[in-house]
């Protein structure tokens, strides 16, 4: 999954959302706020953020991992109606890239990846449209493992109307 690894990817990039990941977005969030899920997988960061009491108005994916969501491409998506996309998206660059700018433009996002992205030239073009990052450290991607992740990770708020980054460290 990372880059100092030689660990066979899993198909799509779609790796559930650990409870623990979620907890230090929590505190940029309003209370009960409308947030749509278009990377959803199997519901995981969905579940984690309605137990938090935040509310779901939509989750698609181009494969679901259920019944309730729909079967969408991000890319196909021209509107929302909620305050917020809330993902963790693939970490590809030629998905997350257009990505960025693509939801970004109809909404503020919150996207979780890898910390290293923003310090490389990759993110000189998306770093405009980047208001708030909130780093989180390594994450424990499998529940079993004793492990976690290689890579340090940050969720990173884009907004198309973004004035300076703000950068939250990890408590």
């Amino acid at each position: 999954m990372g880059k100092r690894s030689n660990f066979e990817r899993l198909p799509r990039d779609c790796y559930d959302t650990p409870h623990e990941a979620v907890i230090p977005l929590l505190k940029h969030l309003n209370p009960k706020t409308l947030f749509d899920e278009p990377c959803a997988g199997n519901g995981f960061l969905i579940r984690a953020l309605q137990n938090e009491g935040h509310i779901c108005v939509k989750a698609s994916d181009t494969h679901p991992g259920e019944p309730k969501m729909e079967t969408i491409d991000v890319f196909n998506l021209k509107l929302t109606m909620a305050e917020y996309f809330i993902t963790n998206p693939p970490w590809s660059r030629d998905i997350l890239h257009p990505l960025i700018w693509h939801l970004s433009g109809m909404a503020p996002t919150w996207l979780l990846f890898d910390a290293h992205w923003m310090h490389t030239k990759q993110s000189a073009g998306f770093m405009g449209r980047c208001r708030k990052i909130v780093s989180i450290g390594r994450v424990k991607w499998f529940p079993d493992s004793k492990h976690t992740g290689k890579d340090n990770c940050c969720w990173y708020l884009f907004d198309k109307y973004c004035g300076e980054t703000e950068f939250f460290g990890r408590p």
